[in-house]
């Protein structure tokens, strides 16, 4: 199976596991080996970042805001990027393009080995930047609600999954999760946005957030090539029951599961309990 981008449950995993450890601690330099990322990895931060405190990481759809105290670096993983904390004297890994070190001797690297992803550098509000500033409500947060969906579907034909998958209606729903989370409220991928009910849609929302806080807790989903802060793989694959399973009997009604393309994405469904 080809390598996935992380979707929101790995990048908060990411987050969750990186956060307690370089929160409050102050950079001592900055080395840039390669920054030839998705965009130019910014000249300037091996000038503008040491001496500052790191005092927080936060999360808006698949990017990590690190938040220093005169700026926030934005990242974002790509295919297949990670982050790793380590010792300052312990060797590099091949593909670890960009190394925040630390005064009190451990250093943050960042590996990618497709070099999809991405380090933005900003002084402004963050969440006014151009890669975030025109993106949907989060998937767990109240903004996210039925009667949202409902009134954004109106008149649209396009597939619903496609449609939730649209970071301008809600972020961080990819293609695994978007699968799953329309199993789990029986609706078909298919079925056009503006035909389903706002019960309907009441049903998907909630399965939404309990597959994310699913995957969230199970660290994430590995298709491929994802790795937590520590190395680990995520777990919640063992739990998906229609993603990556064509021609399996569904877990629910023991039908085969299909697979169709929408919005040129794998979609996986099973027909008879998703109507």
């Amino acid at each position: 199976m080809r390598a996935l981008m992380p979707e929101l449950p790995e990048v908060e995993t990411t987050r969750r596991g990186i956060e307690p450890l370089v929160a409050g601690k102050v950079v001592d330099r900055v080395v840039i080996h390669n920054a030839g990322l998705r965009w130019p990895v910014p000249d300037e931060l091996p000038e503008v970042l040491p001496g500052q405190r790191l005092n927080s990481v936060s999360r808006r759809s698949k990017y990590l805001l690190f938040h220093f105290e005169h700026g926030t670096l934005i990242n974002h993983l790509g295919m297949t990027g990670h982050l790793r904390l380590a010792y300052s004297d312990s060797a590099r890994r091949k593909h670890d393009h960009v190394e925040i070190m630390f005064t009190d001797g451990s250093v943050l690297r960042y590996n990618d080995s497709r070099r999809f992803g991405a380090m933005l550098w900003t002084i402004d509000d963050p969440l006014q930047h151009q890669r975030l500033v025109g993106l949907g409500p989060e998937p767990l947060s109240p903004a996210f609600n039925e009667s949202g969906l409902f009134r954004l579907s109106r008149a649209r034909k396009v597939a619903v999954k496609p449609f939730l998958m649209d970071a301008r209606v809600v972020v961080g729903v990819g293609n695994i999760y978007a699968s799953e989370a329309l199993f789990r409220a029986g609706i078909n991928p298919a079925c056009q946005a503006g035909k389903i009910s706002k019960a309907a849609y009441a049903r998907l929302v909630n399965a939404v957030r309990t597959i994310l806080e699913e995957a969230i807790a199970a660290g994430g989903t590995t298709i491929r090539d994802f790795l937590d802060s520590q190395g680990r793989p995520g777990y919640f694959r063992q739990e998906l029951r229609v993603y990556g399973r064509a021609g399996l009997p569904c877990r629910t009604c023991g039908a085969l599961i299909k697979q169709c393309r929408l919005g040129q994405r794998s979609t996986y469904y099973c027909e008879r309990c998703q109507q």
